[in-house]
């Protein structure tokens, strides 16, 4: 009997510990929506609600062609709390990218489902589908967060690029020139010596910008000796120019660096170089 009601007292015990482990999850769920549907009924927003438990919405429906699960989409996205503090938003004239199935958290590919490009959704997601009691190192623990994802109405990264880079011209006055390799040149001095070929040697002096004007790498006062092949592939925008010549080029992502983020270059940047050409050496 003593046997008998020690193991009693000791499943009894099993089950309050359960219960209350139960009973305080639930709680984080049902704290979570409260907040979420108070601030959806504040700011009059008309939402789905998820079975797993975010909310969503479309907030405009886009103008471009319908979104597949196969496509890659391209977008920017802001990460804020309910409060209105903001943990993360897409660099300026960046984007982020992938395909629609590869998107995460899933519940963003969910938002996306059945838009067009050029679309915007808004996801909310309860704490415990976001980062949980631990947060992470900008988000506080059991925060519920929002997020904004505005899609590009424009399919390939190129075309976003291209598009920056004639806003970017027409915004700062300047004229330049379209090359074959889809990289633009405003030469500022003609050279007079040697021209470059594809298998030159150049030495030159830089300096290289993101559109924001951010300066990532500069050669100073020194010059830099490499091989053209050697370079990132917008450089080659200078095959036939001579010794001497000094220019500006705008190279997009893809003949750069693309969508993936280097030292002080966020990924699908595009680049822009003051390039003086010292020596060429053929």
């Amino acid at each position: 009997m003593r046997k008998l009601t020690t193991y009693t007292l000791a499943l009894v015990g099993m089950l309050i510990l359960f219960n209350s482990c139960k009973k305080e999850y639930e709680t984080i769920e049902s704290i979570d929506d409260a907040k979420i549907q108070a601030y959806i009924k504040k700011n009059n927003l008309t939402m789905t609600k998820d079975p797993s438990g975010f909310y969503y919405q479309t907030v405009s429906q886009g103008t471009g062609a319908p979104l597949l699960n196969k496509d890659s989409v391209l977008y920017n996205l802001s990460i804020g709390s309910l409060a209105g503090a903001n943990y993360y938003t897409t660099a300026a004239y960046t984007n982020e990218g992938t395909y629609l199935g590869y998107i995460s958290p899933s519940s963003y590919r969910t938002a996306l489902e059945g838009v067009n490009r050029g679309a915007k959704v808004r996801v909310i997601l309860p704490s415990y589908l976001a980062y949980g009691k631990n947060g992470n190192a900008t988000v506080p623990s059991n925060e519920v967060i929002i997020s904004d994802i505005t899609t590009d109405i424009l399919p390939t990264q190129w075309q976003i690029d291209d598009k920056r880079i004639i806003d970017f011209l027409a915004a700062k006055g300047l004229t330049a020139t379209k090359s074959p390799l889809r990289v633009y040149y405003i030469v500022k001095t003609a050279g007079t010596g040697t021209s470059v070929d594809i298998s030159s040697t150049i030495t030159v002096k830089y300096t290289g910008r993101t559109l924001n004007g951010n300066v990532f790498d500069t050669s100073g006062d020194n010059t830099i000796v490499s091989p053209l092949m050697s370079l990132i592939k917008g450089w080659e925008v200078l095959l036939g120019m001579q010794k001497g010549a000094k220019v500006r080029i705008f190279v997009p992502s893809d003949l750069g660096y693309g969508l993936s983020a280097q030292t002080n270059i966020p990924g699908s940047s595009v680049l822009d170089f003051d390039i003086e050409l010292v020596d060429v050496t053929n």
